[in-house]
Order: structure tokens, then sequence, then C-alpha cells
């Protein structure tokens, strides 16, 4: 298994926390490590660390669409950080609290153009009449450009002043809840005390008696009326009801806060055993996608017949991957601590694998990294080196002698049953006599870390002579109408050729079908999700892909520049590429049978 240096480690944790934590774009971005599964453990550790354990998200408040629109600031920064930030729209909005993943769109295109430029051969997306300037061009009208700091404050800030609107901190209800009880009866009980008390030493009380009975108060040195006590004593005593009253609310309040932080701690403690739960889940999925990198997934691979040294190996894979302890790990795999020692002393000393490992590689490099361990074992065999399959395979999942696989996932331009869907004439059989007979075609496409790049082509079946194509970075109408006009251009008088596709929505909109009509094409459509019944566009990819794209590094390479050299490959193929069944390449065969100048 691939090793990796701290640096390596730091640029990749570092990466995670500004493109959101999505491992997908950090191993996209970097290209490395193998599995998102590392960045995330690469990360626990790292944020171990430096926070002392993984900070959780705080979602922004959403920004709202003022009434005259976003200010010039907002724009340019809410374009700044979509450049910067792994070119991912929902991530910008999600990250900001604006705007709308629709309007950052039209941003981006006014402002980076290139992100949608078409190359030589393909179709040009032109912008829309009556568009406004982009970005850079327009005059910011004095508003100083904001920081990443100021939106994000301003979006809280915003979030806040609509929770003391309507309730929250700060409110009336907690000014109103956040006084004390003392202090709530304690302005009126204060004053009578204090009455009370200017009395007893003597000094005159008469106008807080005389407020109280609702008669005149004595002056300084006449006698208090019996009456004036007893009143004064009863408002006394209903003050001290009302504190007694205020009291055992202030007890039952209490008594909710202890069940309420009784409660939450409750609570707290089911987080924690979930969050247990949840890491005890994490490392049986990696002991387990572990032992299936060591047994390969042969019939009778059985996880229970893992040799001591295979326990021990894995053992380390899980805890580099998990950043769990060594120690932690033992009792799960199954090897006590003694025996893994053992293995690790034993595979510190010098390697008897090292002859047959530098052989094995050899023998990939010299496949173009295309071979498995099958192949590879063969290709030993006829050298005279005797060893096992299994050996090989173990030796080449370890030094990460893997070639490259297709993506597990497609991209699919079907849409439904948007129109009447004409009958399936090819039905599997690609062979054409003449050129201009039979057509078919496809949309793929490539992704990159500067974005997405679609390819539209028309292949004749006759020779698979690629006719026509189209490259853009939107996989819209105007990129299969104009690769199919291209390709009726090139046709003779006379000429009606079938053309078959599959089931994409592109295929079954008004535009193309009109195009269909006026040159006398006749359509013909595979049946749903069935790649078998459009192969031979199918095929083309796949070659396309293995010579062109797949295990190659497009880091730093702009759209404009990756179109460009799709554009030429696609030239390449068509005029110079040999073809095994001709010998020779396939403009070259129809220059000598006279079909083309």
């Amino acid at each position: 298994m691939a090793s990796y240096t701290r640096e390596q480690r730091l640029r990749a944790c570092e990466l995670y926390e500004r493109l959101d934590r999505s491992a997908t774009a950090v191993v996209r971005e970097l290209g490395y490590p193998a599995s998102r599964h590392s960045v995330r453990a690469w990360y626990r550790r790292y944020a171990s660390e430096r926070y002392g354990g993984v900070p959780g998200r705080v979602a922004p408040a959403r920004v709202p669409a003022p009434a005259g629109g976003y200010p010039e600031g907002l724009r340019r920064a809410a374009v700044e950080h979509f450049l910067t930030h792994g070119r991912c729209v929902q991530r910008t909005c999600r990250c900001l609290g604006y705007p709308s993943p629709g309007t950052l769109r039209k941003w981006v295109d006014r402002a980076d153009p290139s992100r949608r430029v078409p190359a030589a051969g393909g179709v040009p997306v032109a912008p829309a009449a009556g568009s406004v300037r982009g970005l850079e061009g327009r005059d910011p009208g004095g508003l100083e450009e904001p920081t990443m700091d100021d939106v994000t404050g301003r979006a809280v800030r915003a979030g806040a002043a609509d929770a003391a609107r309507t309730g929250g901190a700060g409110g009336p209800a907690a000014k109103a809840a956040g006084k004390p009880a003392g202090k709530a009866a304690g302005k009126p009980a204060a004053k009578a005390a204090g009455k009370t008390a200017a009395k007893a030493a003597g000094k005159p009380a008469g106008k807080a008696a005389g407020k109280a009975s609702g008669k005149p108060a004595a002056r300084a040195g006449e006698a208090v009326s019996a009456a004036d006590v007893e009143e004064l004593l009863r408002v006394i005593a209903s003050l001290r009801e009302q504190a007694d009253a205020l009291r055992r609310e202030a007890d039952e309040l209490r008594g909710e806060t202890e069940s309420l932080r009784d409660e939450a701690e409750s609570l707290r403690g089911k987080a924690r055993e979930r969050c247990r739960e949840l890491r005890d889940l994490e490392i049986d999925l990696e002991i387990r996608r572990g032992t299936i990198e060591l047994l390969g997934k042969e019939p009778g691979a059985d996880p229970d017949n893992l040799s001591n040294r295979e326990r021990s190996l894995l053992a380390d894979r899980v805890a580099e991957r998990t950043g769990e302890p060594v120690g932690s790990l033992l009792a799960r795999v199954g090897v006590a601590r003694s025996t893994y020692y053992y293995h690790r002393r034993v595979r510190e000393l010098p390697d008897r694998d090292g002859p047959l490992l530098d052989e094995i590689r050899d023998v990939f490099e010299a496949s173009g990294r295309r071979y498995g361990y099958r192949r590879v074992w063969a290709a030993l065999r006829l050298r005279g080196t005797v060893v096992s399959a299994r050996r090989v395979m173990r030796l080449m999942t370890g030094n990460g002698l893997v070639p490259p696989f297709k993506s597990s996932r497609r991209y699919s331009s079907y849409k439904g049953e948007l129109s009447d869907a004409p009958a399936n004439i090819v039905n599997r059989d690609f062979h054409a006599d003449a050129p201009n007979r039979l057509w078919v075609t496809d949309i793929t496409e490539f992704s990159i870390p500067a974005g997405k790049v679609y390819l539209s082509p028309v292949i004749d079946c006759y020779d698979g002579m690629p006719v026509a194509w189209t490259i853009g970075t939107s996989p819209n109408s105007a990129l299969s109408n104009g690769m199919l006009r291209k390709a009726c251009a090139a046709l003779k008088p006379g000429e009606g050729p079938v053309i078959h596709s599959d089931r994409g929505c592109h295929y079954r909109w008004d535009g193309w079908i009109s195009i269909c009509e006026e040159n006398g094409l006749v359509r013909s459509m595979s049946a749903k999700g069935c790649s078998p019944d459009n192969a031979a566009a199918e095929g083309f990819f796949g070659r396309l892909k293995q010579e062109f794209f797949h295990k190659r590094s497009f880091a730093g390479v702009s759209l404009r520049e990756f179109i460009r050299r799709l554009d030429e490959y696609m030239t390449w193929y068509r005029d110079e590429r040999i073809k095994t069944e001709f010998g020779t390449s396939i403009a070259a065969r129809r220059r000598e049978l006279g079909l083309m100048a």
C-alpha cells in the first residue's frame, strides 16, 4: 500500500477544510490518496492534534436577495470563493448563504468566460442577447470589495437579528425571564422595610404611611394611629405573600432546570454511545475492506483463513486509515499482541520479495500499467519465473501496482420518454457495406480538476471513421445538433444514412428530429438502459479513454487546453492512427479506395 509523507497528509487536510470537508474533491484535486476514507482518517488525527477534536459545522444564515440585486462586492466574493474552493456551485451557495445555484452559474459564466469556451471543431456557446457585461468589466460604483470574513459575518448578524425579532436571545421574554426572583419583589419589600425601620428609629415616615392608607401623612412629632399601623402591617403581609409566591415559582423553575439539565446529560450520554457505535462500525468496515484487499475477490476467499502475518498487516492498515491505536485493534483482527510484534520485527528484516517485486514492476510498466495480476503472472511464467498467482496479487496490491478501472458513476443523458421512440432498426448489426450507410452517436463525459468536458461524435460503421464531432462544457442540444449538422454537410446528394443512438434526451428533442427530417436521415434507437444496443459507440469511447484519458494527470490543465488536446486526438484518430484491420489509417484507406480526396 502506498505511504504518504507528513507534508502530503497536511496538504490534504488543509485542502479538506478549504473544500468544505469534501473528500471526493480532495482526491480529484490532488490525485491521492486512493480512498476517501484515508482523507477522513487523516483529518480526524489532524483535528485532534490541532483543535482537540473534529469541530462541528456552523451553517451560515441565508442572505436574502436585496430588492435591487446583490451588490458588486458580494458577487465578486461569491465568484472568488467558487474559483478557489473546488469550483462547486452547491458548496459555494452552502458556505456563503447566497445566491441560488442558477444565479451563481450566471455570475461565473460572466466573470470567467473560459469556463464555457468550446474547442476548435466544437459548437460555440454564445452569450444570450442583451446580457450584461462580465463582473470584471463592470464599474463597482464605489463599493468596497468585501472579504470572506465580511460576508460570513454579515450572514451571521442577519440570522441573529431575525432570532432577536422573533423572541430569541435578547428579546423581551428573555429579559423578563432573566431577572432573579428577589429583584421582582425586592423594591416594594425594601421600601416597606425601610419605612418600618424609620418608625422604629423615631424618624418620620408619614409619607409612606399616608400613601399606603390613603390618609394624609403624619407630621413630625405627631402620634401614629393604630389604623395606620394595621394598614402598614397588611401591606407588609401582602408583600411577604408575593415574595413567598415568587420564591415558590423560582424553586419550580430551578426544579425544571435541573430536570432539563439531567435530560440534556442523558441525551449527551446517548449521543456519545451512538458515536462509539458508529466508530466501531467504521472500524469493522475498514477491517472488511482490508481483508478483501489482502485476499482478493476470487471464489473461495475466506476472511477467517487469514494467516497471522496477514492479520498483522491488516492491523497496521486499519490503524493507518482510522487513526486508532494498533493495540486496540489486535483483538478485533484476531491476532495476539506477541504475535503481532513478532511479525512486525520479521517485516523489518531484508525483504525476500524484493527481487520478485522488481520483476513484477518491470512487467507492469512494460504493459503501460494495463496488466492485472493474472496477466503479470502469465508474463512471469513466460520469462521462466515460477511463482503463485496469489503471491503476485499480494505484491501488486500492497505496492500500488493496480491498473486503472472505470469509474462506477457514468454520465447518463436519459431524461425519460419525452417523445415517441423510433424502432431499433440496427438491432446490434453494426455492419455497413459502404460509407454513409449507418452512423452511430452518443455523448461521453470527461471530469478533470478544472471542470467537466463533453464530447459528441458521429461514427461511420463502415470503417469506424469519426465523421464529425463537437466538444463543449455543457451537454446541451447545441452540442448534439451542431455535430449532426456538420456530419450532414459531408453527405452527397441521395445519401440518407441510418443514425442510431441511445434514448438520451438530446435525440428526442424537436431540433434533432427536424435536422434528421431535413437531411433524409432514418432514426433508430436502442432499448432503454441497454448498452450493447449501441456497442459501436461505446467501443469507440472505450478506445478513446484508454489511449487519451485514463491514468493521465490533468492537474493544472484548463478547460480550454483540455478541449484543444481532445480535438487534436480526434483528428489524429481519424487521419493517422493505424487500424490493425487495415494496416493503415482510416483516412489513408479511404483515399486508396477513392472514397475521399
